[in-house]
């Protein structure tokens, strides 16, 4: 496995080996040891399994308390997942990082306590994994707006459509508002 710093040094982007031939393919999707002396901090407590149509945004999604660290990866199909950091007081603070999962890369994304989730399915159908640090607790959970200009995160939209968002996702606050995290609460 290769583990790479992205534009946030904390988000981490997990390349795996893929060992192939004509019976298919074997991978390692975890390993706690390289994951540690990487800077991807468990335990894992939750995994997670959801699917979607094109054209779903999911997010930006977090948590004020049971903050989750979270291990993402697309199953089937393509996403372009997005981490946002909210811990007020970093230096990236307000910044985002955007990388495509799919199953043909077969990339991980390390996301740490302190940053707001989303994805948006670029493919037909997705089916995106992720392991979590802490258990879902959805009386804390909080949405940021996706298409929020102080962040700014550049969707892979193809123009004239509108992303399918639920009602809670389209109920998010604002950054300026939204309730972030200092970097000691963390």
């Amino acid at each position: 496995m290769e583990f790479l710093r992205t534009k946030i040094p904390d988000v981490i982007v997990v390349q795996p080996k893929v060992f192939g031939d004509e019976r298919g393919f074997f991978m390692e999707t975890f390993r706690e040891d390289l994951a540690t002396q990487n800077g991807i901090n468990g335990p894992f407590v939750q995994d997670n399994h959801s699917g979607s149509q094109q054209g779903v945004l999911r997010g930006l999604h977090y948590q004020l308390q049971q903050t989750q660290g979270k291990l993402v990866r697309a199953l089937v199909g393509e996403v372009f997942d997005v981490a946002v950091d909210i811990r007020r007081g970093s230096k990236t603070f307000g910044q985002w990082v955007g990388v495509i999962l799919s199953d043909k890369n077969r990339q991980q994304l390390w996301l740490p306590k302190g940053f707001a989730h989303g994805f948006y399915v670029i493919s037909d159908w997705a089916e995106v994994a992720y392991k979590a640090t802490d258990y879902y607790a959805p009386q804390f959970e909080r949405s940021i707006l996706w298409d929020d200009p102080d962040i700014g995160v550049e969707w892979p939209i193809v123009a004239g459509t509108t992303p399918k968002l639920s009602g809670k996702d389209l109920q998010g606050s604002p950054f300026k508002t939204a309730q972030v995290f200092d970097e000691e609460e963390i």
